[in-house]
């Protein structure tokens, strides 16, 4: 998708004049660009925060190095690079074809034919990649883009050469969760039979519109892959032992490229003759996009004094840009570090309406209140607006991002290194444990946020022994002046003990702290909690599906009343928060069960149908709202029975239900993430009044004052709550 320039990207780069963003995250942002003679590029550049950083430029060098390497073939061919200038740059040629994701959300699960070209194709680039002692560390559908003439591999920002792991920190896992090996979830060294284990994953999800171990939270994703069976479900037969061996845990039990390649494709046919006639046309429709599109900037806002842009042609332009840019947010009172902080803060700034998403596919879509670009992250990294008081707040970027309620304006911006999972509130105050510290392994930090500035305030109390860059380390909740946390010891290679702590916020003091441990006598890891009547409600996961438990702990003492187990999966209904009111605990799965609040018993079950499930859960006012293959069912709180289920064509024309989005309800709607956007579905006709499209990852309101935030991938967005 091509996207408007900003007001403050500069005209050019070098002598390549930009056209349009193609996007932007938190590493950098990938331009359309051309030269003076014609040639269509795409050039990525790197944010100038990570610029600074040594050890990044080392990983952009051999990004450029691993681009080069797999050459025109099997990836996009590097035409020009400058890793050394002040904002490293990389063009390659701009690819015509969608990424495989965006193929699959085009045309659904591929044809087996599709897949396995695909597969083989890809298995030649990995042992060209590989021959040159190079892993790729990333492969994942976003990563590989489908051309008429074979599938290319891009984005080598966390490839390294074979057995070198002097670019990864110590207890750190790169790359992206869901499509990981074991080993490399582990901390262990990558081999290229890692790759193996990512491009069996790539296939599974090209086959079935899923990948092999779900969606969820980073630590979930972890946990499955390292020890959970994948899921193939849908999956040709013909396919299954060779990808179920590509999966295997074991390293050394994995095919190798030019075996896979060889069962997966005979080679005969041109790889175009495989692909779906959708497919097709969106590979042409991308090739004439490219020459109509016609240049456009947005312009600056209207109190912006250095609106205009400027070329980036050398190192000093680069320096002179960094420094207006940061010499403007320390002088317009924000309390940044020049660089990374003020980088981060500049490029949030509110777009004007006529720019905001907002074509609907059903209906007649509300306009967006506001809406800010920020560097949120993957789906699986992203995390959920933390609103507090008139203001709400995201992890983004460098730090967290604090945006005013009413207009989306810039209140702060805190420059700290966190993540969404050691991030949490109460409503009154923002919580957060920094990591990547040298002793972060030997204790962990939790501090508070100035509301005012957004400076980080001193740690208001330091725990031992655990380990503040742990995946299973979270800050899960806090409530009536304490802070609920999980966290592990040792490193990501060597993990100790799992425990579940809570922490007094007036005296830094422990009030309790237990050990996690699952039925099966294994370490479990604590996904998410909540506190309601004196009540800690969190779900602890095992290492099988059916030792994943609900339980109910004593706020004061940490003492269990009760704990059931359930089955926890790709496809269970598992939110970011335990669902729940005064009476009962909801957990959804293959039926919506009510567990008494008080001391555990089932109160009511409401059971799916032969093909559905449910997935993340709402309770509004004596109802219960759940995701299933008819879309949304509302079940009765009090005595499980159904009330109605969502109608009209709108229900099934997203067979992928988004488990891990808990839907949102309102007095009108019930607002539910659906492929092509935001849903919302009439709490009277049970039909979906209108869609608002755009890519949607997590949803919470604000009843005050009637304000629905949703969070994409590289934004923040307010909508009106009805």
């Amino acid at each position: 998708m091509l996207s408007p320039l900003t007001h403050d990207d500069p005209a050019a780069i070098a002598a390549y004049r930009l056209l349009a963003r193609l996007g932007s995250g938190g590493m950098g942002t990938v331009y359309l660009a051309r030269t003076r003679g014609g040639r269509t590029v795409a050039l990525k550049t790197v944010h100038a925060r990570l610029a600074a950083d040594p050890a990044f430029r080392a990983r952009f060098r051999l990004e450029v190095d691993a681009a080069r390497i797999i050459g025109a073939r099997h990836g996009a061919a590097v035409v020009d690079a400058d890793p050394l200038a002040e904002t490293p740059w990389l063009a390659t040629e701009y690819v015509l074809g969608p990424p495989l994701d965006d193929a699959v959300a085009l045309a659904g699960p591929l044809p087996e034919p599709t897949v396995r070209a695909l597969g083989a194709a890809l298995a030649g680039a990995l042992a060209q990649l590989h021959s040159s002692d190079v892993v790729h560390r990333d492969l994942k559908p976003s990563n590989v883009l489908v051309t008429a003439y074979g599938p290319k591999i891009i984005d080598f920002g966390i490839a390294r050469a074979a057995g070198d792991d002097r670019l990864t920190s110590t207890g750190a896992a790169a790359g992206t969760p869901a499509f990981m090996s074991p080993e490399q979830a582990g901390g262990q060294e990558h081999t290229p039979a890692g790759d193996i284990f990512a491009l069996a994953g790539v296939l599974v999800f090209a086959a079935t519109g899923h990948g092999p171990f779900g969606t969820g939270a980073p630590a979930d994703l972890l946990y499955r892959v390292r020890y959970a069976d994948p899921d193939l479900t849908g999956l040709p037969p013909s396919l299954l032992p060779l990808l179920t061996a590509c999966l295997s845990k074991d390293p050394s039990a994995r095919p190798t490229t030019s075996q896979l390649a060889t069962q997966l494709h005979d080679g005969r046919g041109d790889f175009a003759d495989h692909l779906p006639p959708l497919l097709l046309t969106d590979i042409a429709r991308r090739a004439t996009d490219v020459w109509l599109h016609h240049p456009h900037r947005l312009p600056a806002p209207a109190d912006d004094p250095y609106g205009e842009t400027v070329p980036v042609g050398s190192r000093r332009s680069a320096s002179r840009l960094l420094s207006r840019r940061s010499l403007l947010a320390l002088g317009g009172g924000a309390l940044l570090a020049a660089g990374g902080g003020a980088w981060a803060w500049r490029s949030g700034r509110a777009t004007e309406k006529e720019n905001l998403p907002s074509a609907p596919l059903l209906g007649d879509a509300p306009a967006s209140l506001w809406s800010r670009d920020m560097a949120v992250g993957d789906e699986d990294e992203r995390g959920y607006p933390l609103v507090i008081e008139d203001t709400v707040a995201m992890v983004a970027g460098t730090g967290i991002s604090a945006q005013d309620q009413e207009s989306g304006d810039n209140s702060w911006f805190c420059t700290v290194e966190t993540s969404a999972s050691t991030v949490t509130t109460d409503g009154r105050q923002i919580y957060v444990v920094p990591q990547k510290r040298q002793d972060v392994y030997k204790e962990l930090a939790i501090h508070t946020v100035d509301l005012d500035n957004g400076d980080l305030e001193p740690a208001f109390a330091r725990i031992k022994d655990l380990n503040a860059n742990m995946y299973s380390t979270q800050l899960l909740c806090a409530a009536d002046g304490v802070v609920y946390l999980a966290g592990t010891g040792g490193t990501i290679a060597s993990p100790q003990k799992s425990y579940l702590l809570a922490v007094e916020v007036a005296t830094g003091k422990e009030v309790w702290r237990l050990e996690v441990v699952n039925p099966e006598r294994d370490t479990a890891y604590v996904g998410a909690a909540a506190v309601r009547g004196g009540r800690l409600v969190t779900y602890e996961f095992g290492t099988e599906e059916s030792t994943s438990r609900l339980v109910v702990r004593d706020v004061r003492t940490g003492a269990t009343r009760w704990a059931r187990t359930f089955q926890y999966g790709p496809g269970s209904g598992v939110g970011h928060r335990p669902c729940m009111d005064d009476d009962h605990v909801y957990l959804a799965g293959e039926s919506l069960v009510a567990h008494r609040l008080s001391d555990g018993s089932r109160a009511w079950s409401f059971a799916a149908g032969e093909r559905e499930a449910f997935g993340a859960t709402a309770v509004r006012d004596g109802v219960v709202y759940t995701t299933g293959f008819h879309g949304i069912v509302a079940v009765g709180a009090a005595d499980g029975k159904i009330r109605w289920h969502e109608q009209g064509p709108g229900a099934q024309a997203d067979q992928q239900t988004h488990d891990g989005v808990t839907p949102v309800v309102g007095e009108r709607y019930v607002y539910k993430k659906v492929t092509s956007g935001l849903s919302a579905i009439d709490l009277k006709t049970h039909r979906s009044n209108w869609v608002f499209q755009t890519d949607v990852g997590r949803l919470v309101a604000q009843e005050r004052d009637g304000r629905l935030f949703a969070v994409g991938e590289d934004f923040l967005i307010a909508l009106p709550l009805q």
